[in-house]
């Protein structure tokens, strides 16, 4: 995933068949905001919860994000390590 906005990375999902409710988009900016996290990481955790989650789960999210910034990651690799290292996402 390359540098986009949290919105361009909305628009993206949307065109690849997640369609994400206005109330999921709202509360992806409020956890954003509550997180003072950046667009790659909230990218990141969106990208998660549907993977591990299947569709958009508003606290998933937010607890993803606030532990993503616990660990002290600043963009989409620290973000994506993290992921890893916790073995958020079942191997396939």
């Amino acid at each position: 995933m390359r540098h986009r906005s949290t919105g361009e990375f909305i628009q993206f999902l949307s065109s690849k068949g997640f369609h994400l409710s206005d109330d999921d988009i709202a509360f992806i900016y409020f956890g954003k905001k509550y997180t003072d996290a950046d667009d790659e990481l909230v990218n990141v955790a969106i990208e998660t919860t549907l993977k591990v989650q299947v569709r958009f789960d508003g606290s998933y999210y937010i607890a993803l994000l606030e532990a993503m910034k616990q660990s002290g990651a600043q963009s989409t690799y620290d973000a994506k390590r993290f992921v890893k290292n916790q073995e958020i996402v079942p191997s396939s």
